[in-house]
């Protein structure tokens, strides 16, 4: 699969994410994104590594909260 599979394609790291089908695990941080692995430490779960093929991450304004 190539790149254009990635369903975040403009993360970066240093922005803050949220996993819409996991409401639960908060506001995270992306802290890596290699083709279409990002890594996110999430405030409520930790470090996750989420395969952006199949999962696609939302973007949280910075003074969301």
């Amino acid at each position: 699969m190539g790149s254009e599979d990635d369903l975040n394609p403009v993360l970066e790291p240093g922005m803050l994410v949220r996993n819409p089908a996991r409401p639960d695990w908060g506001t995270g941080q992306v802290q890596s994104k290699i083709g279409a692995r990002v890594t996110v430490m999430f405030r409520e779960v930790g470090k996750v590594v989420v395969d952006g093929r199949c999962i696609g991450l939302t973007p949280v304004a910075e003074d969301a909260g």
